[in-house]
């Protein structure tokens, strides 16, 4: 892919702004969602929007996109003023994003998704009936190489939903690229992805900041924001608190510029797991994922599994869920050998599993808090003759929202209108309904505020206290460290090397993910 109608640009103070919001207010009903919100974007400049959710980031984001219309406010594009840009606008500008829900279209290939905002916009938002297959293959294959991925014909004729959740990531990405974007907006993009990816990523987003064009990161993840370096823009409550150089500021401080307190980044687990034994895996395989993996949890305990994303590690939870049950090997239950060969066996053997992909595979976004909150507990709470007893429902729906801190009263609201770190507390209060004996978290805090995560870690924290055997599969080893008692990690489908999480450090996880049972193996021989 080359970017030749670039020309670098000069950066920093010097540059003149792309992008200017200027007074911006925009008002849903009675939610005063962006307060009088000013900041500029610069060519050639790297930008990190951050705030918790809910904060008005995204309201910002579909604004600068053309999906709202400002109520007050002048949005001022390369020099001209507008009072608000519509979309074809927006992407004639140059203007690009990547939203959290990647907005791919499931039915249609790789190719054609990353070359389908080329082709819309060229031809004014009118496509025609065919896609110019030609153009379409080349724009596709030079997309595809900037962010890693394979250009091999099979690939581009790939349905984007038989890819899995990382390299659909990969594509929406791509797809910004193939534009030849001025600014390219991307929400949470490391969300799905391994270190090695996000690795790649910041490469790409250097050869894009080098050839003039500007990179609008939302993201949680401080860390890799000081990693890619640039701009902090900060919001709180709809307002912009905070902006300027990135290393201006600290971790500590951008956290109480988000949030308006105090978080402690320390160590969040203190308690220890019990002495009995709650769960165990003994051999379980499910070929070309896993193979032979045995572990054990605690009364009371939390264990952390990671590993890079083909390392079997979401194929195990998955199995323990009876999602995709393992073919060989068995478990116990306290004891007591069984098997899960479907969701709702796990469900009758107390095992709860909170998905990865909260909107995709958890939520029933139309739906309200009320109705997710009961879905698994929907015949426990019905008469003989099958009708729900409201009542309780909407009582056991209400105690669930104020156990999980959720920031409205009001259960009737769609979940879909709520924030993401709302909407994962409410996928977790759903998994609670069942007074789990294990839970399954996948990825619990995936595009979670740092408010949010604060509340489900300490939540977390509880529930081990209580009794519960936990089990977080996640990348993030900041959050493995921070909340487990052990840590497995896998490689190859296998559990190559299990860590003390009071003990360790990201390095030394990160290494571990690197490696094979085989180069252990070899290792120990010398």
């Amino acid at each position: 892919m080359s970017h030749a109608s670039h020309t670098p640009l000069p950066t920093g103070a010097q540059a003149r702004p792309f992008l200017e919001l200027r007074n911006i207010h925009k008002r849903f009903g009675g939610v005063h969602a962006l307060r009088g919100v000013s900041f500029s974007i610069a060519a050639g400049e790297a930008y990190h929007l951050l705030g918790e959710n809910g904060c008005g980031k995204s309201t910002v984001i579909k604004i600068m996109s053309g999906a709202h219309a400002p109520d007050e406010g002048e949005i001022v594009l390369e020099g001209r003023s507008f009072r608000a840009l519509n979309p074809i606008q927006s992407l004639a500008a140059g203007i690009e994003t990547v939203y959290q829900d990647l907005s791919l279209l499931p039915n249609l290939t790789v190719a054609e998704n990353v070359a389908l905002n080329e082709q819309l916009v060229a031809s004014g938002g009118r496509l025609a009936r065919l896609f110019d297959r030609a153009r379409l293959k080349r724009t596709a294959e030079a997309a595809l190489d900037v962010v890693g991925l394979p250009t091999a014909p099979a690939y581009l004729s790939t349905i984007v939903s038989d890819l899995p959740l990382a390299q659909r990531q990969l594509v929406a990405i791509a797809r910004a690229i193939a534009t030849r974007a001025k600014m390219v907006i991307m929400d949470e993009p490391t969300t799905s992805l391994t270190r090695r990816e996000v690795d790649n990523l910041i490469a790409v987003v250097e050869r894009l900041r080098s050839e003039g064009v500007a990179v609008l990161f939302v993201t949680h993840k401080l860390d890799e924001c000081y990693r890619i370096g640039g701009h902090a823009i900060v919001f709180r409550d709809g307002q912009c608190v905070a902006q300027g150089p990135l290393a201006d500021y600290s971790k500590h401080r951008l956290t109480e510029l988000m949030t308006g307190r105090t978080i402690d980044s320390k160590r969040y687990r203190t308690g220890a797991p019990r002495a009995e034994e709650l769960f165990a895996a003994d051999g379980l395989s499910l070929p070309p994922s896993f193979a032979n993996v045995s572990f054990s949890v605690r009364h009371g305990e939390i264990l952390g599994i990671t590993g890079l994303a083909d390392s079997g590690r979401n194929e195990l939870a998955t199995a323990i869920a009876g999602v995709t049950p393992a073919s060989v090997g068995r478990i116990r239950i306290d004891g007591k050998v069984e098997r899960i060969g479907h969701p709702a066996h796990a469900i009758r053997l107390g095992i709860g599993y909170v998905p990865e992909d909260r909107l995709g595979e958890g939520l029933f976004l139309d739906k309200s808090i009320f109705e997710n909150e009961i879905a698994l507990v929907v015949s426990d709470l019905a008469n003989a003759v099958g009708i729900v007893d409201k009542t309780k429902g909407r009582a056991l729906a209400g105690k669930i929202a104020q156990d999980m801190h959720l920031n409205t009263r009001d259960i009737d609201l769609p979940v879909g209108a709520l924030s993401g770190g709302n909407q994962q507390r409410v996928l977790i209060g759903r998994w609670l309904s069942i007074n789990p004996r294990l839970l399954l978290l996948h990825g619990p805090t995936v595009g979670v505020d740092v408010g949010s995560k604060d509340t489900i870690y300490r939540l977390v924290q509880q529930l081990a206290e209580a009794g519960m055997g936990l089990v977080i599969i996640s990348d993030d080893l900041p959050e493995l460290l921070q909340n487990c008692d052990r840590i497995l990690v896998m490689n190859a489908g296998s559990i190559v090397a299990e860590f003390d999480a009071r003990a360790t450090d990201e390095e030394q996880l990160y290494q571990a993910m690197l490696t094979s049972r085989s180069d252990l193996a070899t290792e120990a021989a010398r």
